[in-house]
């Protein structure tokens, strides 16, 4: 193996951007060096405002963030090269997701909006990027995710053993890995990570709940549980994709207060409830023939909720990724590292069964250095 790539990937938690060295074989990959770089306080405020109350965020706001994003995405490319010890000329490309800010799939306009200046990386760096993945698809008449199945059936697909891949990051989705075949499906599930962390950050000022704990605390809450779950998004059929538009705190508060009083611990053990349901419904549903889950992402930390899944899926054996080679934290920005050889291979990186889109395209703009 000697194709060496980048891969930079910042989530809807926006806490910063995961950082992955990636040298690719054959249907294999060995991640050489990796890092979390942290957004300083005040960039993740004005990131968490712009995306949660649009109305807010001016043509300005963009611009600057834009700006400030693709500086922090240089510099956590650099830091990570430092790191590695490897010479930047080693390095083929960066792939560069970039910090959504919006993701409308389904308004009579469609249009997602990734920022970070990818001339910034680029100048920054002296190292060709590869960004702007997910338009291509969106302008075939596809929802521009989720992206990751094309990589977790590059990878992690097996000839004798159906799986389902779990990515737990803001939001959940799934891929679907039927044995020996390349009829890839998969699609987001619905609120991931989301609705927990904003949940204990209002009531406790934590961004997260570590490994569960405030929701094992609580008990589930059945009327609110019901009313949750019957929201239409779960049972629309794939494909399909969400995002923190969708999945949010005024969603949650709508229900609230329909279903009256509700303890902070029991609407947080709800939300994981709600988490751990919808994800396991779906594999139900659409992979009833799932014997092994590999399970990759943030959410993956949150032992209650993992517990709580497999609780829902007693006859599926679940992994980390970690057991088939890619340690889970590190999944996505691998991901996004692979798209960027495929576009720069000129090969497709979407599948039209998971997005929606009309064909298979090569996805992402190239900045060469």
């Amino acid at each position: 193996m000697d194709s060496l790539y980048i891969g930079l990937m910042s989530g809807t938690s926006m806490d910063g951007i995961d950082a992955a060295l990636v040298e690719f074989g054959d249907r294999q990959c060995q991640v050489i060096a990796t890092l979390n770089h942290q957004y300083p306080d005040e960039l993740r405020s004005v990131l968490m405002t712009a995306t949660r109350e649009p109305e807010r965020c001016t043509i300005d706001t963009i611009g600057r963030l834009d700006n400030k994003v693709g500086e922090a995405f240089r510099d956590a490319a650099l830091e990570l090269i430092s790191k590695s010890k490897i010479k930047p000329g080693r390095v083929v490309a960066i792939g560069s997701h970039g910090q959504t800010l919006r993701h409308q799939p389904r308004i009579d306009k469609p249009f997602t909006m990734q920022i970070g200046d990818p001339n910034i990386i680029v100048a920054g760096t002296g190292i060709s990027t590869v960004a702007d993945f997910r338009r291509r698809d969106l302008a075939l008449g596809g929802e521009g995710a989720p992206l990751l199945p094309p990589f977790h059936h590059w990878l992690f697909a097996d000839q004798k053993t159906n799986r389902v891949v779990l990515n737990i990051g803001g939001m959940a989705n799934i891929t679907v890995l039927p044995a020996g075949s390349d009829e890839v499906t998969g699609f987001d599930t619905g609120p991931g990570n989301t609705l927990l962390d904003a949940w204990i950050q209002v009531c406790k000022g934590e961004k997260f709940d570590d490994g569960g704990s405030w929701a094992k605390s609580g008990s589930i809450a059945p009327d609110l549980l019901e009313l949750l779950l019957r929201d239409p998004y779960f049972a629309l059929p794939p494909p399909k994709s969400t995002g923190f538009e969708y999945f949010n705190l005024m969603w949650l508060r709508q229900a609230l207060a329909e279903v009256g009083d509700v303890s902070d611990a029991d609407v947080q053990a709800t939300l994981c409830a709600v988490t751990a349901r919808s994800i396991a419904d779906a594999i139900k549903k659409h992979a009833p023939k799932t014997s092994e889950l590999l399970i990759c992402g943030g959410g993956i930390d949150n032992t209650e909720l993992i517990r709580w899944i497999g609780s829902a899926l007693p006859d599926v054996k679940a992994h980390s990724t970690a057991d088939f080679g890619l340690e889970p934290d590190w999944v996505e920005a691998a991901a996004f590292a692979w798209l960027a050889k495929r576009c720069l291979d000129r090969e497709p990186g979407n599948l039209p069964g998971v997005t929606g889109a009309s064909r298979a395209a090569i996805l992402g703009g190239i900045y060469p250095a």
